[in-house]
């Protein structure tokens, strides 16, 4: 980094008081701590342009200050070392608003990749080569091409130093859309479905479908059976399918969004297909699509159904579905479907509020018995909207002979089966207080 300035400029503080040093922060007090920096980097960021010269002095005491604070941070979710790496964009832009030299721009950089011992300065290649201009670009490219070529000379084949500069070029080049030298790089490695992926982009934004499409099709044929939906074939199967329909081939496109769908009727690939579908055909497509999702894995059919408003089917699958299905399932597919039959279907949405009161209580979960009370208050008002009283009966007799042990449940249990409405969400104490209850019990 440059020399210290012996002055302290009157934003040093500003750094200083957002960084906390001395104090530790939790993870519980992430988001407060980032808001902060944000905040700070904004304010340099605004000098850029009227004051160059200071904002890089302040970038560098922004940096130095992030890695002295690197220890005293839970960082594991990364959003702090995600900030940190992003402040090397902003030192760029200074630098190059001030007029610095690019070469050593390019090689200071360069150094702190290497002398990076919290990881704040990896992956930060894709944005450098958006905010480098075309010389800085030019001279970045020079000092990781010459590192590129002295590991390949040592370890031709593969190796770390050799794999990670050869990254850091295509990306480079990526952002240039220099497609030889990007495939010199990769055939010099081992072309993978993210470099055809790279590849085919470069082609269709230099308006060569045809080109784009033999990549995409390439890196297709890397992948795995039926890997498009989760895997990294996904991409590339969505991009065929645009450049077929821009080379005029749109029913291949739809027969490929057919076939995806066909393998794995979820609500992405149903999306998919009628992207690809003539506006005056969709109801047609639409009803073979929700027939053939009879067959798809209940949590894709219900997330599906939902969104796809084919309530009469969700409600005929759920009536089908086993007690111990439900339950597997998580409450973000279940709740929302428990909801929407609630009024038309009570019967189904009693059954879906119980498995998710049982799924809690069974698994003792006791932090989350008020949300395993009021899906087990909603299920009694169900069941007996219903009709189905012997039922409602059955299961209170159940959750009392299988759970009379958690003193933590049973209260609210009585309450309900006593027909008592909840009334206002018990606070914080009362909470804390019903799940201390069964602990104190000898």
């Amino acid at each position: 980094m440059a020399k210290p300035r012996w002055r302290r400029d009157p934003m040093d503080s500003m750094i200083e008081s957002a960084l906390d040093p001395g104090s530790y922060i939790g993870w519980n007090e992430g988001c407060d701590f980032l808001s902060g920096l944000h905040r700070c980097e904004s304010e340099i960021a605004k000098l850029t342009v009227s004051d160059p010269a200071r904002a890089l002095a302040l970038y560098e005491t922004f940096l130095a200050g992030c890695y002295a604070k690197a220890e005293e941070v839970d960082d594991s979710d990364g959003e702090f070392g995600t900030f940190a790496g992003g402040l090397f964009r902003g030192w760029v832009l200074a630098r190059q608003a001030s007029g610095a030299d690019c070469g050593e721009t390019a090689r200071l950089l360069l150094k702190w990749m290497d002398d990076d011992d919290y990881g704040f300065a990896s992956d930060i290649e894709r944005s450098l080569a958006k905010a480098l201009d075309r010389k800085g670009l030019e001279a970045f490219e020079r000092e990781v091409r010459a590192r590129f070529d002295k590991a390949s000379a040592t370890t031709p084949r593969s190796g770390y130093f050799r794999d990670h500069w050869g990254r850091v070029l295509k990306t480079i080049y990526a952002q240039r859309r220099n497609i030889a030298k990007y495939l010199d790089v990769a055939e010099r490695q081992r072309i993978t479905q993210a470099d055809c992926e790279a590849v085919a982009i470069m082609f269709e934004a230099k308006r060569r479908p045809a080109d784009a499409l033999a990549w995409a099709e390439r890196g297709l044929a890397m992948g795995k059976p039926r890997d498009f939906v989760r895997g990294a074939s996904y991409k590339l199967s969505d991009m065929r399918r645009g450049l077929l329909v821009k080379l005029g081939r749109g029913a291949e496109a739809l027969d490929s969004a057919w076939a995806d769908y066909e393998a794995e009727p979820n609500k992405f690939t149903y999306e998919e297909l009628l992207r690809r579908v003539p506006k005056a055909q969709r109801k047609a497509w639409h009803e073979k699509a929700m027939a053939t999702a009879e067959n798809a894995d209940l949590r894709d059919a219900i997330e599906l159904w939902l969104g796809a408003k084919e309530i009469t089917r969700l409600a005929e699958r759920l009536d089908r579905a086993r007690d111990s299905e439900l339950e597997g399932l998580s409450h973000y597919v279940t709740e929302p479907a428990a909801e929407r039959l609630a009024r038309s279907h009570p019967a189904i949405a009693a059954k879906v509020f119980r498995a998710l009161c049982i799924r809690i209580v069974d698994a003792g979960k006791s932090k989350y018995y008020y949300e395993a009370l009021a899906n087990l208050e909603k299920a009694r008002d169900c069941y007996l909207k219903a009709g189905l009283d012997a039922q409602w009966n059955a299961l209170v007799a159940q959750i009392r002979r299988e759970h009379h042990r958690k003193s933590g449940f049973m209260p609210g249990l009585e309450r309900i089966a006593g027909g008592t409405k909840s009334g206002k969400e018990p606070s914080f104490l009362d909470r804390a207080r019903g799940r201390w209850a069964g602990r104190s019990r000898l």
